[in-house]
């Protein structure tokens, strides 16, 4: 692993409960939800932090300068403070800021809160408006590019495409029945395997059901130095290791290269961090997966899997909550999607999954080590990876 200036953990967590609608709340009390939900888990005072990173996908909603007038929410005001923005992985760039920044040391404590209203913006208008339709089609972004990938399943027979189109759907089931364990997740709903296949045809593949969809929510996570994070909790989560990478589609113009940012983050961290086999390895991943596709896809790159071993591992219950190797024992972004917290989420829940405090979708097997994933515009990926045993 890359040494850090000093270890940095993760000592409180918290969430709202994500709706498609929370009229209920300003943006300003939405945030103010998960700070104070993190402050009550940590067993700290606003008074107890330093700095406040904060983040959102603006362009999403039309109000910019969120860190500027959500210090009511956040406790932010007269104390230093960061705003990030980076797409779909803002939640996950956000833990890696203060990750940073702690380790530094400018700061001992500090918190990181991402958050979306969904209902305040219009997030499909944001996204189709991001390039010009003709010159610039071949730059996509957003979840349902996911369906690009169909191109490939033209060489398939059709009991092929028949049996992926079943797992597809088994997935679906299995993350639902996740995500009815876990209260703060937006769809809970139990799913059949004919629920998924039978839901409307966006693009094929793609259905109704395979993605995710427009969350209101936020997530604050508290972030400690050594010293201070072994005073707080006697279970303080640490923060091993993270790498970010991503292509600048918009000014090359062309995808360079043979090895995905997945496959290249993946490959980044575990040389870093001497993992020769994941799946024995690493306890359980919370992926940032859009839609059942790209989850199924990216099990492969993130996993270094053999061709059709992913298919294999769903059809087998092995990435269930029982399974062997739990993928998204929360219900994953296919079940809550707050687009600015979303990748804080996935650490969020690694985090608790770690520290053995995640209720009814805890992962019956111990967890001492997680990953989580973040994915945005530009193919942007960041991986996390967390654990119970303080780096050396």
């Amino acid at each position: 692993m890359v040494k850090k200036n000093r270890n940095v953990a993760i000592v409180g967590v918290g969430q709202t409960y994500h709706k498609r609608r929370r009229p209920d709340v300003t943006q300003v009390e939405l945030v103010n939800e998960a700070v104070r939900a993190a402050l009550k888990d940590a067993q700290l005072d606003i008074a107890d932090i330093d700095v406040v990173v904060h983040g959102n996908m603006e362009l999403f909603e039309g109000n910019y300068q969120g860190d500027m007038w959500h210090v009511d929410g956040d406790g932010a005001y007269m104390k230093s403070g960061i705003r990030i923005t980076t797409g779909g992985t803002t939640g996950g760039a956000l833990v890696c800021a203060t990750d940073n920044i702690v380790a530094s040391g400018l700061y001992d404590v500090a918190l990181c809160v991402g958050f979306e209203k969904m209902e305040e913006g219009e997030a499909t208008g944001g996204i189709t408006g991001m390039a010009d339709p003709l010159w610039f089609r071949w730059m996509m972004s957003g979840a349902l590019t996911g369906a690009t990938f169909a191109e490939r399943l033209g060489a398939l027979t059709m009991e092929q495409l028949e049996r992926l189109e079943l797992v597809a759907a088994k997935l679906r089931v299995q993350l639902a029945d996740n995500a009815v364990r876990n209260p703060y997740a937006h769809l809970r709903m139990k799913l059949t395997v004919d629920d998924v296949m039978n839901s409307r045809l966006l693009v094929y593949p793609l259905r109704l059901f395979h993605m995710c969809p427009e969350s209101s929510g936020a997530c604050a996570l508290i972030l400690a130095s050594e010293e201070k994070a072994e005073r707080i909790t006697d279970k303080p989560v640490w923060i091993k290791d993270h790498v970010t990478t991503h292509l600048e589609d918009f000014v090359v113009g062309v995808i360079t290269g043979t090895e995905s940012t997945m496959r290249h983050c993946a490959r980044k961290l575990y040389e870093r961090n001497k993992i020769t086999n994941p799946l024995k390895q690493i306890d359980t991943f919370e992926m940032y997966d859009p839609n059942v596709w790209w989850h199924m896809d990216w099990m492969t790159e993130f996993l270094f899997l053999k061709p059709g071993e992913n298919i294999e591992m769903i059809e087998k219950g092995r990435t269930a909550l029982e399974g062997d190797f739990p993928i998204n024992a929360s219900g994953g972004v296919v079940s809550t999607n707050p687009i600015g917290a979303t990748a804080m989420l996935r650490v969020a829940e690694a985090a608790l999954q770690v520290r053995g405090d995640a209720g009814e979708h805890q992962i019956p097997k111990e967890v001492n080590t997680a990953m989580a994933s973040s994915f945005g515009g530009s193919t942007w990926t960041i991986l996390h990876l967390l654990t119970k045993e303080k780096p050396k």
